[in-house]
Order: C-alpha cells, then structure tokens, then sequence
C-alpha cells in the first residue's frame, strides 16, 4: 500500500457498534453501549470483571449474539454466524481461557474444521502439507520453537496459547481481539503479541486489547474506554492517559485501603509446616529444597518455564517427583487427599481446568471442597447445610452472581477465582498454595485477594505465592524465593529497597 493511500485509510472506522444491550438472565451485561473502532489504532479496553469488556467483543466476534442494537464491519451491516465465519471475514479473537483441544496436534488443532484445503480423495488428508503450513504459521509469529507435529496437551500453558495467536494471525485479519491473552504469557510470549500488535498498527489494521495490566496498556494503546457495569464511562485519548484518573473511572470511586501490603516487616512463626526435601522432577526441580513457616507469606518467582508451576503441584501432592519427599508438619505427604486432610488447599494457574468445573454451579464448586463438613453421617448431604454452607463463604468472598445455582462458565475471571477461594477457606484451609492467583483479574478483585492473604498471614496461616508477576511478590512476600531451570538461585528477604532488577538477574 504506498504511503498516501496508507494516510487515506488510516483512522477509517473499521468496525462500529449502536446501542448494543445484553442479558445474562437478570444479569444486565451491557447496556446500551456504543463503539467505535478505526484502522491504523490499538483500542485498549479495561474495566472491572464482569464490566462488559469480554461480552462487547464476544458478540462482534461471533461467539454470542446480543439481545438489541447493530454492528457494521467496513461499513458494511455485521452478524457474524459463528467464530469461524468472523474468522474467514477478517475478525479474529484471541480468547482469555484454554482454546485448544489436548489430544491431537498443533497442526490438527489450528486447521480443526478447516482441513478441505488439505484433502487427498475424499478420505484422506496431506498430512505433510498440514504440517508445513502449521509450521510456517508458528514460524511467523515467532513462536518457531513449538513442532507442528507435538501433541498439544504436552505443551506447557504458554506454548498452548501461542498456538491459538498463531491460528488467528494466519487467517490475516483485518481486526483481532487480544482478550487477556498476555496474563497467561511470560515475557518471552508477552514480546510475541506486542510485535503482531505492531504490526497490525504498522498495515493499518486494528487491535483491541483487553488487559488488567495498566501499565501494559498504558504503554501499547492509542486509546483506551472504561467500561463499568455494562456501560461506557469514558473514553483516554493518549495524552490524556492518567493511572489514577482510569483506576478511579473503573471503580466509580478511589480505592480505599492498602493495594499490596504497607508494612515492611517480613517476620513469621518459627514452625515449619510444609517442606520439601532434595526435591527433583526431570527439567523441573532439580535438587530443590523450601520450607514455609507458619505465619508466612513465601513467595515463588521466576520464569514461565523455570519450573516453580511443577512444585505447586508437588507441594499439593498432585505431582510425585521422581526423588525427595514432601513434609506437612513433619509427615511424608503422597497425594492430595493427604493435603486437604492436613488443611491444604491449591489454586491453580489454570483455573478453568485444574481448580473449577465451569458447567458446574457455582454452589456444587464450593461445596464440594466442604463435603465433610456438611454432610450427615459418611454418605448423606442435607440440601439445607449445603445452602447455608455455600451462601456464608460465597458472601464472604463477595462472588457476583444472580444465584449461586448459576453455571460458573457464566462468570467474569475475578468471579472464578473467588469461587475457588471460597471453596478453600470454607475447609479453614491453614496453608494455602496460590499458583498465579490474580492472572486475568482486575484491580479491585486483586485488592481483596491481597488483604485476604494478608489478613491470613496474621492470623497464623501459611500463604505460599506463585506469580510471574514481580511488582505482587515484592509487595507480598515476607519472603522472596526465585528458581531458574528448576533450580533455587536466590532468596531475598521482605526489603523496601528490593528491585526489579536485582531479582531478574537470578531468573534468566
């Protein structure tokens, strides 16, 4: 495109939605909300969970239709039929949560219900030719290092969301949606999707960004809307980007309390709870060695791929390691019945997998962490005990829902992993392993989750917190341990004069 047709076509409104509104039962989800997006623009969009920021472009990407209102695509009249009908006409969405299937291939899995063009006869397909263009996909984005021919459940949860960015981004399209994509991504993935981001802006296609990261958007969007409560308050032009000024906007208010911790005493009780002893698992523990301490928040950091994700597990008895034991208060833990016996709870990184059954209700996911606390007798469940039981912690943990019979698929992410917190300190979980516990939530959610932890801490019980995220360990943690290539290389003490850089230099 030569450089005047380039400035014609830049700030076109390539997409345009009026007066959308949709329902999730009583639930209103967006209420006559109206968007405008241009070509050559990174549109950010953030707002609290369940602000509406998922459902707006779920609808103009084909996922689910709205109750009311219109969408024009290149001034065009737009009602996408599924995603992949958005998908073959420009519209690509990258989604928040696992999009993948595990039991087949990385090349099976981005030509899934698309593999005509590779047909031999009526029967068969070039599996050699599917392979090729998987690679070469995979191979654009820079994400060559992922074989065509791997079976996709044996990749790690970053390498499993860089296949879906690769299926969207070789179908070309003309506008994508980033839906907290890089909260799943180490900085290595996160790089990936800021150069395709780029390179949308640079051939003047467009991007919207969904992101709970407001430094992350601050820096990568044109603009940026506040969506709260199914509507648009306002829209940031650049210049007027103002962290306090979003945050406030988001909310409806200030935030009111500590964000991370404002003390910098990083004492804990003597007693050692949990243990891992000379702990080793192929290429993900090697040798490692971790206690924590009654009254202690123990932080665990490092790269996606250093392996502190693997000893969550293992620490939770869900994984064995092929040499060294696992203490709880001085026993040998095996399995995670132990664990919940010994008041364990986990939470894990991929909570739609591993911590949540989304058909579920919500009430059958909090119950059943507490079976034995409301049962009668061994086999017997009282409805009532069970409403009551789910009600208190449900409460407690202020889960946003019209009922707690509502599915939790349903849900925003915050809602999700509120949820999961509730079905564990319903048990009186006395030591909790938290593996990346605000991915995909927003600022207000993050507050409670840390004042909650915090709050535990002085109550004598045991937090141990996984994260990618450096700024919510050093402001978290009584006590900083970072791994590198399964090993331990460094621990650090709660300091106020801790830095970024100083512990990057023992992650990579």
């Amino acid at each position: 495109m030569d450089s005047g047709l380039q400035e014609r076509v830049r700030g076109e409104v390539i997409m345009q939605i009026n007066h959308m509104r949709k329902t999730f039962g009583p639930t209103i989800a967006l209420n006559d909300v109206d968007l405008t997006v241009k070509r050559g623009e990174i549109r950010g969009l953030i707002g609290e969970n369940g602000s509406g920021k998922s459902t707006i472009t779920s609808i103009f990407s084909g996922m689910q239709g709205c109750d009311y209102g219109e969408m024009f695509y290149k001034g065009e009249p737009w009602n996408p039929k599924s995603m992949k009908w958005a998908s073959d006409h420009g519209v690509g969405m990258i989604v928040q949560e696992s999009g993948t299937v595990p039991g087949i291939t990385v090349a099976e899995n981005m030509f899934l219900c698309d593999t005509d063009r590779f047909a031999k006869g009526k029967l068969f397909v070039n599996n050699a030719a599917l392979m090729k263009a998987a690679q070469a996909a995979l191979d654009d984005i820079g994400a060559g290092h992922i074989k065509a021919n791997r079976i996709t459940g044996t990749l790690d949860m970053m390498d499993r969301k860089l296949v879906e960015v690769a299926k969207v981004w070789m179908k070309n399209p003309e506008i994508i949606v980033v839906d907290e994509t890089t909260t799943s991504l180490s900085q290595i993935g996160r790089d990936i999707i800021y150069g395709l981001m780029t390179r949308m802006k640079e051939s003047n296609r467009s991007v919207v960004f969904i992101s709970h990261d407001l430094d992350e958007i601050m820096e990568k969007c044109d603009t940026l809307t506040v969506l709260r409560d199914g509507k648009i308050i306002r829209t940031f032009e650049k210049e007027e980007f103002d962290p306090d000024a979003i945050r406030t906007s988001m909310i409806g208010r200030e935030l009111q309390g500590d964000y991370y911790r404002s003390d910098w005493d990083g004492s804990y009780g003597e007693k050692v709870v949990l243990e891992l002893k000379d702990v080793s698992l192929r290429d993900q523990a090697r040798n490692v060695n971790i206690q924590a301490h009654e009254g202690e928040i123990l932080g665990i950091g490092g790269l996606s791929g250093c392996g502190m994700h693997t000893i969550g597990k293992i620490m939770y008895g869900a994984v064995k390691p092929e040499k060294g034991k696992v203490f709880v208060r001085g026993k040998e833990l095996k399995n995670p019945t132990q664990a919940m016996k010994n008041h364990i709870g986990y939470v894990a990184k991929d909570r739609d997998i591993e911590s949540l059954c989304t058909h579920a209700s919500i009430t059958d996911n909090i119950a059943i962490g507490g079976l034995d606390k409301i049962a009668v007798g061994r086999h017997f469940i009282l409805r009532k005990n069970e409403k009551k039981y789910v009600k208190k912690h449900s409460e407690f943990m202020k889960v946003k829902c019209f009922s707690t019979s509502q599915p939790v698929s349903e849900l925003s992410g915050g809602n999700k992993q509120k949820v999961v917190f509730a079905k564990w300190i319903g048990r009186d979980s006395e030591i909790l392993i938290l593996d990346c516990p605000t991915r995909g939530i927003d600022i207000g959610v993050k507050q409670t989750m840390y004042q909650l932890m915090y709050a535990m801490k002085r109550e004598g019980k045991t937090i141990i917190m996984i994260s990618e995220e450096m700024t919510e360990l050093m402001g978290m943690a009584d006590r900083l341990i970072i791994m590198k290539d399964g090993t331990v290389t460094k621990e650090f003490p709660r300091s106020q004069d801790l830095s970024d850089a100083e512990i990057i230099k023992y992650m990579v």
